[in-house]
């Protein structure tokens, strides 16, 4: 199951408060303004910016 777009849409960067975009595999969340990776674990979204992945 992956995330629904309801709760897509009212999800927001920790970080920036900005969108946050689905990765096309859907195990993740992408900030592309702060360039992180949340990832999903159990179709939960791990928004802890400590934890999220830095993307070059």
């Amino acid at each position: 199951m992956s995330i629904s777009k309801e709760l897509l849409e009212i999800l927001a960067c920790p970080q920036c408060k900005g969108e946050v975009q689905l990765t096309p595999q859907g195990d993740g969340l992408i900030c592309p303004r702060c360039k992180l990776l949340y990832e999903i674990k159990d179709d939960i979204p791990i928004m802890i910016i400590e934890k999220a992945k830095r993307l070059e």
